[in-house]
């Protein structure tokens, strides 16, 4: 058999750990919706990025859309091996970094 103040303890911990859960639902559902709502507001009135224009990715710039690159782990290689790029993970696009892929500034 429980106690009556354990079993009080017991009830007012549950309580307060549900109004927590309860906080914490609520201000993460808030904090969607602001941020929704914010990026809808940005994407109708904000201008094209100018280095992807507006597309929000570009021609990879370490392969060069060639997809591969020639590594050797030598100095001065005799054999040159082709590796995928680890920029574009061999996409030949990589993401704009000055809108972060979205396409607006």
């Amino acid at each position: 058999m429980i106690s009556k103040p354990l079993k009080t303890l017991i009830s007012g911990a549950a309580i307060c750990v549900g109004g927590l859960a309860a906080l914490n639902i609520t201000s993460a559902l808030a904090m969607g919706a602001f941020r929704q709502a914010n990026e809808h507001k940005l994407r109708k009135n904000g201008m094209p990025c100018g280095v992807c224009r507006g597309k929000g990715f570009y021609i990879c710039k370490l392969c060069k859309g060639d997809a591969t690159i020639k590594w050797s782990p030598l100095y001065d290689p005799i054999v040159i091996n082709p590796c995928l790029c680890p920029t574009c993970d061999g996409h030949r696009v990589q993401r704009c970094l000055n809108c972060r892929g979205k396409g607006y500034a």
